[in-house]
């Protein structure tokens, strides 16, 4: 009997990986006829979606980096050294894509102390 599978969702690494990957094919911004970003939001749907398909997981939970120190910036003050701010009109969508997880009813889990954050 084969077990259940379980998919942790690296949140912010498939945020970030929707983000660039619009960026890098050259297309235009996708935004509302408002002007705000979906991009992000858009490409990050889709990828679950693909990895809902292909792989049929019986569980999945979208896990979130803390917004606490962690041990590597602590023990290590150039963790992040290399980092670009994150762009603006990608903050704007993080919240976006909080609220397309929650009608999946998707667990949100903090990754460093295993609270649930529903």
């Amino acid at each position: 009997m084969a077990c259940p599978r379980l998919f942790l969702i690296d949140t912010f690494g498939f945020i970030f990986r929707a983000y660039h990957a619009r960026a890098r094919s050259g297309a235009p911004p996708m935004r509302t006829s408002t002007g705000k970003p979906t991009e992000a939001v858009y490409i990050f749907n889709n990828m679950l979606r693909k990895l809902a398909k292909e792989h049929q997981p019986v569980y999945m939970a979208a896990v979130y980096e803390s917004s606490e120190p962690t041990h590597r910036s602590t023990e290590f003050a150039g963790y992040k050294a290399n980092r670009a701010e994150t762009p603006p009109d990608l903050l704007e969508q993080i919240p976006h894509v909080r609220r397309l997880l929650e009608p999946c009813a998707f667990p949100f889990w903090n990754s460093l102390n295993s609270r649930r954050t529903t």
